[in-house]
């Protein structure tokens, strides 16, 4: 890119950010589905962290409308820097061709109607990552989470990466579990050591989509305990573990695809035999497995899989 069109795009961030600065329960029952508040003709863009490739920035800004026509709103308030966050995302958006500002509000904004007006002509909103627990109790419930499911009923795309993943679903993982010995949630890394029941702490998302719930740098982190154990206690949940650099794609007809570097891991319990709650281990047995590689697809409705033919 030249340094021309570079300072443009960057000038084109700023002005948007200056504008905006003046300006369930957990689980449900039920295939999974798109909004819980009627049919969409959005899509959801569902990333699993990490570096993203090229091919899903150009698919995005494509389901946007396209370089030119994609009008795009980066929230990225679950970041820990957030101003740096929304920026750089909105920049990189913006080289792509997309016209994108960043959308950084507090609970009292999201109430406002003004705020909700900023979302009027947009095509796309992406939540950048961080700490979901940031993010859920500043949108729940709001004006401003009412307007971005209308846009995604609308055909609006509706993405977002790592937190921004988790985000997506009725029921989320917030990072916490809970230990022998310990009265309370609590953040102990990224060690997932057991299968087991009530060792996972599962809160209300956002609610774009019904009946999974999102785990992400899956294969990278190695979160199989995690996601299975949360899954095992909420069958009703198919539980999409997603890789990072990897997206899956919920499409207005339902289906799921896979894109990006790497895959999917689904585990559908939903039909399972799984222990009695006063069973000292937690077991199941008709847990299927779906390893989706990029190019594969996912009907959450049939419980089928389609793997790509090469």
């Amino acid at each position: 890119m030249s340094a021309r069109r570079r300072l443009r795009s960057m000038a084109a961030v700023g002005v948007a950010v200056a504008a905006l600065s003046c300006a369930p329960q957990a689980a449900v029952s039920g295939t999974a589905s798109a909004s819980a508040n009627g049919t969409s003709h959005g899509t959801l863009f569902i990333v699993g962290g990490g570096s993203q490739p090229d091919t899903l920035i150009s698919e995005f800004i494509s389901l946007a409308g396209g370089p030119g026509r994609a009008h795009i709103a980066v929230v990225p308030m679950a970041s820990g820097e957030p101003e740096e966050s929304g920026r750089d995302k909105a920049q990189q958006l913006t080289e792509s061709g997309a016209r994108a500002f960043v959308l950084l509000v507090d609970r009292a904004q999201a109430e406002r109607d003004s705020t909700v007006h900023l979302l009027d002509s947009v095509t796309g909103v992406w939540f950048t990552g961080g700490d979901q627990a940031r993010l859920t109790p500043i949108l729940s419930g709001t004006p401003l989470l009412a307007a971005m499911k209308a846009r995604y009923r609308a055909g609006a795309v509706i993405g977002g990466t790592s937190a921004g993943a988790a985000i997506m679903t009725d029921s989320m993982l917030t990072g916490n579990q809970f230990r022998d010995g310990a009265d309370t949630a609590g953040y102990f890394g990224d060690e997932f050591p057991s299968i087991a029941r009530h060792a996972i702490e599962v809160v209300p998302g956002l609610g774009f989509l019904s009946g999974a719930i999102v785990d992400q740098h899956f294969v990278r982190r190695e979160r199989v305990n995690r996601l299975l154990s949360v899954v095992l206690e909420r069958p009703s949940l198919i539980g999409v573990g997603i890789d990072e650099g990897t997206a899956i794609i919920v499409r207005p007809t339902g289906t799921w695809d896979v894109l990006g570097r790497s895959a999917a891991l689904i585990f559908d319990a939903r039909r399972a035999a799984i222990s009695s709650q006063g069973a000292p281990l937690l077991g199941a047995s008709e847990v299927r497995l779906h390893l989706v590689p990029s190019g594969g697809r996912f009907d959450p409705r049939s419980g089928e899989a389609t793997l790509p033919a090469r």
